[in-house]
């Protein structure tokens, strides 16, 4: 684990640290979290060190927290509840003024998130063991009836002995259980199954996907769904990603892919019903692999970032704008909740993130519902969305008149009016089809065909696609690609 910073305790609840919660100092931040900080400490009467999570209460409305104690309470006791050398142990949990926290192990070692960051180098050998590790802790805690529902590397705590333990066990089903409170989603994208994203019901398969994201991780030194927070939602519920043996470039791999593939499934039930099934088809795996050859000591470096690529812009990783931000915008608060309402019917929780996103990038109604709807996949619950919203589609422009054939095939003579009254062509909508669909996916042909009205010109149809592309980058490749 890396060094904690030392001097008073500061971030998220600086304003009110105090020394101490309980019986417990506060003596150094560890980390931070989505609902609270994590502090070093040490149980004064045996001297045992501890790691202390705190709550933050400020999260919640007035709603939210009622009853907020027992359930906390509750949910503390069931993690603590759960005894196994890969789950870190949950020692108590208090209440003091405003805060709740809860004492935990604490663990020398280092997060696999960290691992990655410092490129560290694995062998087959090791992956597999870190991912066994992992899927006996989760079996352990699905067969008790407790799902984790927040795996990813950062909650994977390798120590030097090679021990791997999962951090957050519990602390993240109470988290859900009061996030969900207020509509929020429960996760990290790119590791969040696709029945959350979607609204639908979910069970603890919802830890293997995440397992399985880890794994191509490991196995593929890059994760299986990069960019935005919308474009890693569009992939995971949409798309599928090549074999971690063709991402990672390792061929003696092969025999993993099934596995991993298996995994992310998009329907939970053509993943592993169990965890111990995921890791008994993991072990086939390796065996296969040592029978055709391969060895369990190949090592599987980080791949490089692609050619092009850098890190997201401020606006791609910035949250959605706050409630004063949209105000102070001008928009009616009122008017952006019912269209969420409207909209969560067809998309599911990730409603309220999409409303505020296309509220930064629209200026009325009509266009934030009209920019909303050409991010629902399905064609009937696109027309259902606008149908609701009291809109119609715009009549239809008259049809240009048919160009001569000297207009059509001659030199141009200038670049006047002529040239902007180009007619469009079936050439220009599928290769605006095909170079809207590497920035949104397979919707691009919908959105390509939908932008091609009768008696549309070749520079309103572009204009058109170009406006689906809030990045102003992407936006400029694509009108330069089109000419």
């Amino acid at each position: 684990m890396e060094s904690p910073p030392k001097g008073p305790p500061k971030g998220i609840a600086e304003q009110a640290a105090p020394e101490r919660l309980g019986k417990y100092p506060l003596l150094s931040v560890i980390g931070k979290g989505s609902m609270g900080i994590l502090y070093k400490s040490v149980d004064p009467h045996i001297k045992r060190p501890v790691a202390l999570k705190t709550i933050r209460r400020d999260l919640l409305d007035e709603d939210a927290t009622e009853n907020f104690s027992a359930r906390f309470r509750n949910e503390a006791q069931a993690a603590g509840g759960l005894a196994h050398p890969g789950i870190v142990a949950v020692y108590e949990y208090g209440e003091e003024n405003a805060f709740a926290y809860i004492a935990m192990e604490f663990v020398e070692g280092r997060s696999l998130r960290e691992c990655f960051e410092q490129k560290v180098a694995f062998s087959v050998t090791q992956v597999v063991d870190i991912l066994s590790q992992l899927l006996e802790a989760l079996q352990y805690a699905h067969e008790r009836g407790v799902w984790h529902r927040d795996i990813k590397p950062a909650n994977i705590l390798v120590m030097g002995s090679g021990r791997v333990k999962v951090t957050d066990f519990g602390i993240a089903r109470i988290e859900s259980s009061m996030l969900t409170q207020v509509g929020a989603i429960m996760g990290t994208p790119g590791f969040i199954a696709p029945e959350m994203y979607l609204g639908d019901t979910f069970d603890s398969r919802i830890d293997l996907f995440a397992a399985g994201v880890v794994l191509y991780q490991l196995l593929a030194g890059a994760p299986p769904y990069t960019g935005t927070a919308e474009k890693v939602m569009f992939k995971v519920c949409y798309e599928t990603p090549v074999p971690p043996s063709v991402a990672g470039r390792q061929p003696t791999l092969q025999p993993f892919d099934a596995v991993v593939m298996r995994a992310l499934a998009k329907n939970p039930d053509d993943r592993f019903p169990s965890a111990a099934q995921f890791l008994q088809a993991l072990l086939q795996a390796q065996a296969q692999m040592a029978g055709l050859g391969g060895s369990d000591e190949t090592i599987i470096r980080p791949r490089p970032s692609p050619p092009g690529s850098s890190r997201p812009t401020a606006k791609e990783t910035s949250p959605p704008p706050s409630t004063d931000t949209l105000s102070g915008a001008g928009w009616n608060m009122d008017d952006l909740n019912r269209i969420e309402q409207r909209l969560a019917r067809f998309v599911g929780p990730i409603a309220k993130v999409m409303v505020r996103r296309g509220a930064r990038d629209t200026v009325d109604v009509t266009s934030l519902t009209h920019w909303l709807a050409s991010r629902i996949s399905s064609t009937a619950d696109r027309e259902a969305f606008l149908k609701g919203a009291g809109i119609a589609p715009p009549p239809a422009r008259p049809a240009p008149r048919a160009p001569s054939e000297q207009e059509t095939i001659g030199p141009q003579k200038s670049a006047g009016p002529a040239r902007a009254a180009r007619p469009l062509t079936s050439e220009d909508v599928t290769r605006a089809s095909q170079l809207l669909a590497v920035h949104v996916g397979p919707i691009a042909p919908v959105l390509a065909k939908r932008a091609a009205k009768p008696g549309t010109s070749r520079e309103a149809f572009i204009a058109a696609c170009a406006a689906h592309l809030s990045d102003d980058r992407e936006r400029e490749r694509f009108l330069r690609a089109l000419g």
